[in-house]
């Protein structure tokens, strides 16, 4: 299967892809395919899944009392790229994310995805919401950073407990995540910049950013990367708004700030379908942008959007 980095240095347009969430347990892998089906006639070049640790959450007991209890909601992201890999013939990229997982379950997908034949991950630092926390806090990693050390290490043949190991006739290869607007933890954007650099330097191919609406922050971003010395595809994350809350609730989640001139558009709204129809407008707009730009590959952040990215890839595909 032919690397993402590879894909994205060889198209010869601006390559396509998308993101799937998991369905909820008790559904089929049938939510995923069709959502793939939808969107299979643009030509993805790979396709990522989310990945989601288990969490706690209150109870009600019988007899009135509260207690905490650790449950998973969905299925993981090894199981479902394989099986996309194996249906379509798309490369497959399963999220590894740090918090929720420990540094052993990273070990054990990683076995599992080499030996399924899945060699494309993007590695994130996830979301600590509703966690369930072991009390031993050097069972996981702390940043994405840390992360990346692991999947190294398992690409020389090194194991978590320092025994060597052989197999690996193809090295994970991986992409990590960059946030033109600043990660909502960074001090400045100096410090974002630093450790994106920092991504790349031990050995991410590519970044792929957080939402954004305006592509000036978007293009701010790169050519100060492009200053630090920093020469991998930056690939540029699209959402469609589909819902008129998402005017506050977006720059709430993800830090994305929206542009006063779509802001006004949504406040005019009085209905999700209307403010779907902003939504699709201006991701029109700002795709077609991108690619007079010559960026080499936009992504697409499909949850709750699948209709939407649709029609947006309708225009500029």
């Amino acid at each position: 299967m032919k690397k993402v980095i590879r894909h994205i240095r060889e198209s010869k347009k601006t390559a396509f892809s998308f993101e799937i969430l998991p369905p909820l347990k008790g559904n089929s892998i049938k939510r995923i395919y069709d959502i793939i089906d939808k969107l299979i006639e643009f030509d993805p070049k790979y396709v990522n899944i989310t990945s989601h640790h288990s969490e706690y959450i209150d109870k009600t007991e019988a007899d009135g009392t509260m207690r905490k209890v650790n449950i998973r909601r969905r299925p993981g992201s090894v199981a479902i790229a394989s099986a996309i890999q194996n249906r379509y013939g798309i490369t497959a990229v399963p999220h590894i994310i740090c918090k929720g997982f420990t540094k052993e379950e990273t070990e054990y997908a990683l076995i599992d995805l080499n030996f399924l034949g899945v060699h494309d991950l993007l590695l994130l630092r996830g979301d600590e919401k509703n966690m369930s926390v072991a009390a031993d806090k050097s069972l996981y990693h702390n940043y994405a950073t840390d992360l990346q050390e692991q999947v190294n290490e398992f690409n020389k043949g090194i194991a978590l407990d320092g025994s060597s190991f052989e197999g690996i006739e193809t090295p994970f290869s991986y992409g990590m995540a960059c946030y033109p607007e600043k990660h909502e933890e960074a001090p400045n954007m100096e410090s974002d910049i630093f450790y994106a650099k920092k991504k790349i330097e031990n050995g991410a191919d590519y970044l792929v950013t957080q939402m954004f609406f305006d592509n000036s922050k978007y293009y701010a971003f790169v050519d100060r990367m492009r200053l630090e010395g920093v020469s991998v595809p930056i690939i540029p994350g699209v959402k469609p708004i589909v819902f008129v809350n998402q005017l506050t609730v977006l720059p709430k989640i993800f830090r994305s700030e929206i542009p006063e001139e779509l802001a006004k558009e949504l406040r005019r709204c009085k209905t999700d379908d209307a403010a779907r129809e902003v939504g699709v407008e201006w991701s029109i707009r700002q795709c077609k942008d991108l690619i007079e730009h010559g960026v080499p590959s936009i992504h697409f952040y499909s949850f709750m959007a699948t209709d939407s990215v649709r029609r947006v890839a309708k225009e500029i595909y």
